[in-house]
């Protein structure tokens, strides 16, 4: 065991946190185990380990892996979730619209921790608790993109699914082959990139009453 982890056993023996701080110090620690080592190979041992508690005391929050990971794949996805409406509603201005949604997806994948591997890159997708959230995350962002387009083109609403979903589609895609190909082409400037090829498209339809972009 770390020196680390030897001193954050004594402070969690000392002094009890409150359920929401133990919480949270008990998901950061899941969140390493499960990027490094991925779900099947990450162990509850290590994850109270690395927490500085001891497996009663990780069993308490969560009964068991299962449990962890799935606590982070709601975090994790509200948080992407958070950071698309943000976008959305940053600007009146479509094309706008549409660099920041692509700009969204770029801050996501370059956030501390590697969050988005348990959403983009998840090796447990055979579970279906898993695959209902991924699948989730994905349409509800998707969605949030389409009632835009549909209300500025007058698409239908089955036309601007699909073009939501291709907006994000796109955007995780590039933005995910970016990071691991540590491109030197600067975060900004790669979102700006994607966000013109993007509009290129969309760009194309039509706003209803034609006034503005």
């Amino acid at each position: 065991m770390s020196i680390r982890a030897v001193q954050g056993t004594d402070t969690a023996r000392g002094q009890r946190l409150p359920r929401s701080a133990r919480r949270a110090q008990l998901l950061e620690a899941a969140q390493a185990a499960f990027v490094e080592s991925g779900y099947h190979a990450a162990a509850m041992d290590d994850i109270a380990d690395r927490a500085g508690v001891s497996k009663p005391v990780l069993y308490q929050h969560f009964p068991g892996k299962l449990e962890l990971y799935l606590a982070l794949l709601d975090k994790h996805s509200e948080a992407l979730e958070q950071l698309v409406r943000e976008a959305l509603a940053s600007t009146t201005d479509n094309k706008e619209r549409v660099y920041a949604t692509i700009a969204a997806y770029f801050d996501f994948v370059s956030r501390d921790g590697a969050a988005f591997r348990l959403i983009f890159e998840s090796d447990l997708t055979n579970e279906s608790a898993v695959r209902n959230r991924l699948d989730a995350v994905g349409l509800v962002c998707a969605e949030a993109v389409a009632e835009v387009i549909a209300e500025d083109t007058g698409l239908t609403d089955e036309d601007a699914s699909l073009l939501g979903m291709a907006l994000t589609g796109l955007a995780q895609v590039s933005a995910r082959h970016w990071l691991a190909q540590g491109s030197d082409v600067p975060k900004d400037e790669a979102a700006l990139l994607m966000g013109a090829l993007a509009w290129r498209g969309l760009g194309s339809f039509p706003k209803v009453g034609g006034e503005g972009s």
